[in-house]
């Protein structure tokens, strides 16, 4: 069967009507709806939920959806091989990413090995960028902590150990060092549930019986620290993420007792895939494996 069919139901699945899937893929409706229509004849299966111009798979299309997405990247990575006889010369890796601070390094080591490569980097939170990762949206991906799956290969790349942000008017600015145990009852602005700095902050804090006062829950880095530079409280962040400002001081929690660490992710049935070896060689700068 054409994998165009695949490629139409992928577009319409994400973009949730035909009219915006035919203009993502440069096709006129029409296409996009006699393919579809074909797809479901042909599986005697509705894979979509329609209402008005809305449309949204049904379990049977859910189901569908991953292996779509791993059709049309093993086509991708077919005609790759094809094209550039495997010698990377061109071609296109997709990378996602839950911030630019480490994967920029990747980037910058991966395009240095093999510059005539497309390189495109789609940052996230870990949900988004493990859910692109699943689905062959992205090749490889960049993530703070260990995701433990049986489908997933992780590499850890480097530790990062977590810092206090204090405003100039705090004691701590004139300090370059605290013991942990000195956040008891300070006034501490937090990431959101689920951030990899939150949690493993956390988890230092209760072995220790630290207990801080919730000042604020903010959603982004930029936004905590424009708070800790007004004085809302202190700050945390890992060290690799901390942006000078001089409105505030970094200062290092003695023993490093919270840090993060980012790994390196792939499918596990793609390890053998040869964009999948040549951006990890190149981000742990190590010799391509031979196919």
């Amino acid at each position: 069967m054409s994998t165009a069919r695949y490629r139409a139901f992928v577009a319409v699945a994400h973009h949730a009507s035909l009219s915006a899937a035919a203009r993502a893929l440069g096709v006129s409706q029409p296409t996009v709806s006699t393919q579809i229509a074909a797809l479901e004849r042909s599986s005697r299966s509705a894979l979509f939920h329609r209402q008005g111009y809305r449309m949204w798979p049904t379990s049977a299309g859910a189901r569908l959806l991953p292996l779509a997405h791993r059709l049309l990247a093993l086509e991708a990575e077919a005609d790759f091989l094809l094209r550039d006889a495997g010698q990377l010369h061109q071609g296109e890796l997709k990378i996602g990413a839950v911030g630019p601070f480490h994967v920029m390094e990747m980037v910058a080591a991966y395009r240095a090995r093999h510059p005539g490569m497309q390189l495109s980097v789609r940052v996230g939170n870990s949900l988004q960028a493990l859910h692109d990762l699943e689905h062959y949206t992205t090749d490889v991906a960049v993530l703070a902590g260990l995701h433990e799956r049986p489908e997933l290969l992780a590499r850890p790349y480097t530790r990062h150990p977590i810092i206090v942000m204090a405003p100039l008017a705090h004691p701590f600015a004139q300090r370059s060092e605290i013991a942990l145990q000195e956040l008891h009852g300070q006034p501490l602005i937090w990431r959101e549930q689920g951030s990899t700095t939150r949690t493993a902050l956390e988890a230092a804090l209760a072995a220790h019986a630290v207990q801080p006062v919730t000042a604020l829950e903010i959603g982004s880095r930029e936004a905590i620290r424009e708070a800790v530079a007004h004085g809302l409280g202190l700050g945390t962040v890992c060290a690799s993420e901390f942006v000078p400002d001089p409105r505030l001081r970094p200062v290092r929690i003695a023993g490093e007792p919270a840090h993060t660490t980012t790994y390196v992710y792939a499918m596990r049935e793609r390890s053998d895939s040869l964009l999948v070896k040549s951006f990890w060689a190149a981000a742990f700068g190590e010799a391509l494996p031979s196919a």
